[in-house]
């Protein structure tokens, strides 16, 4: 494959083409506050404030505990990441709703939980007439404009069917720059590989690692871009290459981190960790090195001064030490994600305790960006988590599992509880309209690795039965059939 160009940072000339042209979040949501203007030229009395620009920068298979700024991992893996967290707010407790990379992204951009977009699994695509974040954006003179990764487009039960273009009714309302592959763990590898333009022409790239030309793309969008504007950055790293099972980190890291510091949920169990830990850690370092540049190229342009900037993921990973793969679980690691945003609305320095997740940054942004945010969105616009107050918070998370089980799951500040239906392929069903049994229950106050499941416990009964009828009506809140959560059918542990 050719390569585009030596030098992806540079002023070279760009490989793109042109561009074509009653809920939780009703209760909750709270009136977006004016933001103040910060215009280039002069300033009039009667000037309106100018909409924020966004670039959400998605990383894959994140694990949260990476970001130095949680505490948690000693190694100065995230320089990056931990200054934009000293500029702005840190969410200590985010999760994804799903821990699978299509139902995740559809949450992440349409405010709605899997059994709502229907997204339940991989190959699903997301509805083209969705409501979602680019096109609500654009609807408010925004452009919204995407790089990387995408995994929303539907295959219709044949995998290979999604690895070329995505066709415009597939892309989720990012209308106009468009730089994308629906499954760029199948059409790449670290430093070969080819994304799609708006014409559905291939843009290839070799000889340079993965992250590093897309990012190169990122900084010439930015250092043309007319706000305001929505960028979306998807970034494969730091997932697995499927094809290899590996995680392939850049030249530059290759055996850096053989001596390395091995998270306390993974020590004691039997896993893949040993041998890839140290080149998941290569590649966390490389997506810290992109958020800089991106950042870079803000500041290098001005647009830093009222854009707002979104690191997050869209669900970690545990390296096979819950499950035979690599997500798919109750766990922390696999449904805690990192999230960090500064610019407007976000530029003081806060830590967030109060319990987030993917399917309430939609809303969020729309908010900030002083665009209606549409009903069909069951997120909640946490804006004032990161001013201030948090009264009348829900401060609880629902999740859905697929793929491995077919399963619901509930994330509270103490615990978290996670049911499935007994016997059923994660692949045959989006959920279960009779009933689920709960198979992990873990207090995160007297265990926080996770290594001690209580599910079944007579110690746990009154917490189990409280958890469950919880977890019951979330299951119907968030569009699923009413269905009971019945009690572990012997203890775990």
């Amino acid at each position: 494959m050719r390569s585009s160009s030596p030098d992806f940072f540079s002023d070279a000339p760009s490989p793109q083409r042109p561009a074509s042209g009653v809920t939780r979040r009703a209760l909750l949501q709270t009136a977006p506050a004016a933001l103040a203007p910060l215009a280039s030229g002069p300033e009039t009395a009667a000037a309106a404030p100018a909409k924020p620009n966004i670039v959400l920068f998605i990383s894959d298979q994140f694990r949260w505990d990476c970001v130095g700024a949680m505490g948690l991992n000693p190694m100065n893996l995230t320089p990056n990441i931990d200054a934009m967290a000293s500029r702005g707010v840190l969410f200590r407790n985010a999760f994804t709703n799903q821990p699978v990379c299509a139902p995740a992204r559809a949450t992440l951009f349409s405010g709605q939980y899997p059994a709502r977009h229907g997204v339940w699994r991989n190959g699903l695509g997301l509805p083209p007439d969705a409501d979602t974040l680019a096109g609500c954006l654009r609807k408010g003179g925004y452009s919204a404009n995407y790089l990387g990764k995408w995994h929303l487009a539907a295959n219709h039960g044949d995998p290979q069917a999604t690895r070329g273009p995505v066709s415009p009714e597939q892309r989720g309302g990012f209308l106009d720059l468009w730089q994308a592959a629906n499954v760029l763990e199948f059409t790449s590898h670290a430093y070969e590989g080819e994304l799609y333009d708006n014409d559905g022409s291939p843009i290839r790239f070799s000889g340079v690692y993965r992250a590093d030309f897309m990012t190169g793309l990122a900084r010439r969008f930015l250092r043309s871009a007319k706000p305001p504007f929505l960028l979306a950055l998807s970034y494969l790293e730091t997932h697995h290459q499927n094809d290899t099972d590996s995680f392939d980190a850049p030249r530059e890291y290759a055996g850096r981190y053989k001596s390395c510091f091995v998270p306390q949920d993974l020590r004691p169990l039997p896993g893949t960790w040993p041998s890839q830990l140290p080149d998941y850690y290569g590649c966390v370092r490389k997506i810290d090195e992109a958020v800089g540049a991106v950042r870079s190229a803000l500041v290098e342009t001005g647009l830093d001064r009222n854009t707002i900037f979104i690191f997050t993921s869209d669900h970690g990973c545990h390296f096979k030490t819950r499950n035979a793969e690599y997500k798919r679980s109750p766990h922390e690691s696999s449904i805690h994600v990192p999230l960090v945003i500064e610019g407007p609305r976000f530029n003081r320095p806060r830590v967030v305790s109060e319990l987030v997740s993917l399917v309430d940054i939609a809303p969020t942004l729309l908010a900030a960006a002083g665009v209606a945010v549409p009903q069909s969105m069951q997120g909640c616009n946490f804006l004032r988590l990161a001013e201030g107050p948090s009264e009348g918070w829900r401060n609880e998370v629902y999740f859905e599992m697929s793929e491995t089980s077919t399963g619901r799951g509930l994330r509270t500040p103490r615990y978290t509880l996670g049911a499935a239906v007994p016997k059923l392929p994660g692949w045959t069903a989006a959920a279960s309209g009779e009933r689920y049994v709960e198979y992990a229950l873990y207090d995160l106050f007297a265990d926080p690795y996770q290594h001690v499941n209580l599910a079944g416990t007579q110690s746990a009964a009154e917490v189990s039965a409280d958890l469950r009828r919880r977890l019951a009506g979330w299951i119907v809140e968030s569009g699923s059939p009413a269905a009971a959560v019945d009690p572990a059918f012997f203890p775990y542990i």
